[in-house]
This record gives structure tokens, sequence and C-alpha cells, in this order.
């Protein structure tokens, strides 16, 4: 029989025997696929060994015994917490919340800085119109300016403030790319 052969047979016989006996072993959900195929790559590497004085099985065993033991003393390294799905996924939406939060907090900055450096009037303007949403005929009303005003302050603020972004925009590409 050919090696790749006696090592599939091999296989066949035992996965699921080896996976038992790892996780009986203390190896976690997550980690017995690769532990069983480090048990089955020993196992086709010193199988010319394997004197037959054992059933199969129990050499097997033996070698899931001294895989599952490393791999409980490593676990310390690894600093792994074992958690449920449902953790992690609350863990992810917490996380992708804070980046969320984030992001907003660091537009609102950048539109703060731009805001800054818009003039007082067309600031005013910009701000109640585009922010707080009221019509120029409302915006006209509180600041006893006619509606033309409005307008071109307006114009003059938003063209002020695209300016502004593609300016950010175009040093944030340069940043990344440098």
């Amino acid at each position: 029989m050919r090696p790749e052969a006696e090592f599939r047979a091999l296989y066949d016989a035992h996965v699921h025997y080896v996976w038992r006996c790892l996780r009986r072993l203390g190896v976690r959900e997550a980690d017995l696929t690769d532990v069983t195929q480090k048990v089955f790559l020993t196992a086709f590497v010193k199988l010319p060994e394997f004197e037959g004085r054992s059933q199969l099985s129990s050499w097997l065993f033996g070698i899931c015994q001294r895989l599952a033991s490393d791999y409980r003393r490593s676990a310390f390294v690894r600093r792994e917490v074992a958690t449920d799905t449902a953790q992690f996924d609350r863990y992810a939406d917490a996380v992708d919340d804070l980046v969320q939060r984030s992001d907003a907090r660091r537009r609102a900055s950048v539109a703060e800085a731009i805001l800054d450096k818009l003039p007082e009037e067309q600031r005013v303007v910009f701000v109640l119109y585009e922010l707080e949403e009221l019509s120029g005929e409302e915006i006209a009303a509180l600041l006893s300016l006619s509606v033309g005003t409005v307008r071109s302050r307006l114009r003059l603020a938003r063209e002020l403030f695209r300016r502004e972004v593609r300016r950010l925009s175009a040093a944030e590409a340069a940043r990344e790319a440098g």
C-alpha cells in the first residue's frame, strides 16, 4: 500500500476518535481542526516506527495526549479567552459602535474646524440653514436681513466649506499615499 493511501485509511478510520479524545483532553472547539491535523501529521511521520505492540487507537491516543498537553501549556501564551459566538457578536457590535462614534466625532471636529474659518455672517447663515434646517425666509426674519442677502451669504459659505473639504481630503490622501 502506498504511504498516502495508508495515511488516508488511518485518517478515515480514526478521525472521529482523535477529535473526541482531543476535545475531552481540553482542546477548545475552535482549535480542534488544527490540533487534529497535527495529530495525523505526527502519526504519518511516525507511522513507520509503529511496531504494533499496542492497538493503533492507543498509539494515536498517546499522540493526542502529548499534543493536548502542549496545547494547554501554550494557552497562557496565547492569552485566549473562550467566548461563545453571542458574546463575540456583542463585542463586535460594541466595537462597531465605538468606531462609528469615533468617526462621527472626527467628522464633527473637522466640520467645526471648517466652520471656524468662515466669516461670522456666513457661518451664522450656514449653521441656521444647513444644520438647524431653517428656511431662507426664516433666517432673513430672524437676522433682519433680506432673503437675497441670506442666499448670497449661504452661497459664499457653501463655496468656502466645499473648498476647505477638498483641501482637507487632498491633504489626507497625500498623507495616506506618502
